[in-house]
């Protein structure tokens, strides 16, 4: 088997340097794809530095990948050679347990991690288990298709459970996951809020589909919304004040976290009784929504707002993503010639 160039950090929070790897033989189930383009997510960057504590080294991060099919394992199905197709934040489970059965595959225990444990799109070629690799409707382009596959599904699984057209949503966070919040809400019906605490987005905001934009430090504008919002998707990964966000909250609100915020959330339980709100959070999706989700992007012509940086410029966009400077997703176009 050939060697496969990639870019791998050696230990947690250096650089990234060039590598290369044996990947085996390919397993029965496994497919290989050529690495066209690759998105860069906060969670690379999290796992890149082992901020969650589960970076297994030398580390080739990257589960925003697009590209083509270039072989597959005798009991792969679905697939050919040439399709042009998608992985994210997964590329295998176990598919036996019940929650794989029932069309959880996202929630079962053994599920595989792309970047942990596993190499991958910050390479030239990367493999993944047949169900967790996606065939890209022909409506999406593959530059920005990249983001929908984490970030993407990760607002959009929420949405799918918990809204429908005549539901008030409101959005925390006008970064890479808040952005397509905001088209995606908007595409379904939703009335929308966004909340932001910088200037600089509030157009922004709107031109992706808020129909109102609030700036979560004014008390009086806050307040000015209690009791109206039926869903809350915080896609920050920071805490704000969840005293005066759950008071947009109308009755049987729903605050849903899809922001990786390590700190404890303070919020009464006196709060979630007396109005019978709850608080939820979720990861990415099963393949399912997946599916779904890349139709209905298609279908509405949804794609991210990207930047695009050539991957031999990998610790340039890396930085660029971790200083806030992002507007809003960066993809890395595969250039090992």
């Amino acid at each position: 088997m050939s060697q496969i160039r990639a870019w791998a950090a050696p230990a947690a929070g250096k650089p990234l340097e060039a590598y290369s790897f044996d990947p085996g033989p390919l397993a029965p189930e496994e497919v290989e794809i050529a690495v066209e383009h690759c998105g860069i997510c906060h969670s690379d960057l999290s796992v890149l530095a082992n901020e969650w504590g589960n970076g297994i080294y030398p580390c080739v991060a990257g589960h925003e990948v697009v590209g083509r099919v270039v072989a597959l394992g005798e009991q792969a199905k679905g697939l050919s050679v040439g399709r042009r197709v998608g992985v994210g934040w997964n590329s295998g489970s176990c598919n036996q347990c019940r929650l794989c059965q029932s069309g959880d595959q996202h929630l079962c225990s053994s599920v595989q991690p792309t970047i942990v444990g596993h190499h991958g799109g910050f390479a030239e070629r990367m493999r993944a288990h047949w169900t967790w690799v996606f065939p890209l409707p022909d409506g999406l382009d593959s530059r920005a298709a990249g983001p929908l596959l984490c970030g993407g599904i990760t607002v959009f699984y929420p949405l799918l459970n918990y809204a429908v057209p005549t539901r008030r949503v409101g959005v925390v966070g006008i970064g890479g996951l808040g952005h397509m919040a905001l088209k995606f809400a908007g595409a379904y019906g939703c009335d929308v809020t966004a909340f932001t605490s910088s200037d600089s987005k509030h157009e922004d905001a709107r031109a992706f589909g808020a129909h109102r934009v609030i700036d979560s430090r004014d008390s009086s504008a806050m307040k000015a919304i209690a009791r109206s919002l039926d869903l809350i998707l915080y896609t920050a990964n920071v805490p704000l004040d969840w005293k005066a966000l759950m008071a947009t909250l109308a009755p049987k609100g729903r605050f849903h976290v899809v922001g990786m915020v390590l700190e404890p959330m303070l919020v009464k339980a006196t709060t979630l009784i007396a109005a019978e709100k709850c608080v939820s959070g979720s990861p990415t999706g099963p393949p399912s929504a997946i599916a779904e989700m890349l139709d209905f992007a298609a279908r509405h012509n949804i794609s991210p707002r990207i930047e695009r940086f050539p991957m031999s410029r990998i610790n340039e966009a890396l930085e660029h993503l971790s200083s806030g400077k992002a507007r809003y997703r960066i993809v890395l176009d595969a250039d090992f010639g």
